[in-house]
């Protein structure tokens, strides 16, 4: 599925900054489009999160203007920026607020004062995305960690939003939890969404992300494709950034002439493809 070009947010001068001084973001501009995978990534403290809560309405910058889908974002508008972006919170507890499963996440349609038919039809339908139907009547409180993530995702999916903006998914999360969240972010892509994820994990980044951008100090360092990221040996040691495993294979392979020039496989998939003795 190619990238669409409609621009759904723009952030053009952006700065952020607590009330102890700390400037969390500082003239951040981006261009976020229809489509895209976006893996944010920055050593702890690199403005990842107040990023996400900028985008999200949570957090008003200090200076700058947001853009959602044409319109310049003020107080009296803000509603738009919060139905256009969604977030799924690092800490799933911090995003549950209702006694039940079914309560929490019927809460955000609830807010945008929908017809109660469509609330509950939106309701159903995240529940049932995130396997959650028979989940609806239980303490969020109460479920794993891995059932609280899936809460807080269909807490997003029920907003219907354009955009969705992940905090850390995988952290905290077994394999098994992990597999869910990628199969999740598969068909949210494929339904045109656009994502957006914060991680330390770069081979998670690498193999699934289209389009990086690497924070530090809340500054921009580089926004373009993960194989030139993460081929840019400079920035990696600036933002404290390790190379993704598959990466450093690649170059390896490729000083033993295993595998052609130019190429560039981010699974082990894409490299047992691309290998030349991989027809043998």
């Amino acid at each position: 599925m190619s990238i669409d070009t409609e621009c759904l947010l723009s952030l053009n001068n952006i700065t952020y900054t607590y009330d102890d001084g700390t400037v969390a973001l500082a003239d951040v501009s981006l261009d976020i489009y229809a489509g895209q995978r976006i893996a944010v990534v920055g050593p702890n403290g690199a403005g990842k999160s107040t990023l996400f809560l900028t985008m999200n309405g949570v957090l008003t910058p200090d200076c700058g203007v947001i853009t959602c889908k044409g319109t310049t974002i003020e107080k009296k508008n803000r509603k738009l920026l919060r139905q256009t972006v969604g977030i799924v919170f690092q800490e799933a507890d911090d995003q549950m607020i209702a006694s039940t499963v079914l309560g929490e996440v019927s809460f955000g349609p609830m807010n945008l004062k929908l017809p109660i038919a469509e609330v509950r039809a939106r309701t159903d339908e995240a529940l049932a995305y995130m396997n959650l139907t028979g989940f609806k009547d239980r303490p969020p409180h109460y479920l794993s960690g891995g059932e609280k993530k899936r809460v807080s995702i269909a807490d997003v999916l029920a907003m219907k939003s354009d955009i969705i903006l992940m905090d850390e998914p995988t952290a905290a999360l077994d394999g098994k939890n992990q597999s869910m969240l990628e199969d999740v972010l598969e068909r949210l892509w494929q339904e045109r969404k656009t994502i957006m994820i914060s991680t330390h994990d770069v081979d998670f980044a690498y193999r699934w992300a289209d389009w990086m951008i690497v924070l530090c100090d809340g500054h921009i360092l580089a926004v373009g494709d993960p194989v030139t990221v993460f081929l840019n040996d400079e920035l990696l040691q600036k933002a404290s950034l390790k190379k993704p495993i598959m990466l450093e294979m690649t170059e390896y392979l490729k000083e033993k002439g295993l595998l052609e020039s130019g190429v560039f496989p981010r699974t082990p998939g894409e490299y047992i493809k691309n290998h030349r003795g991989g027809e043998r």
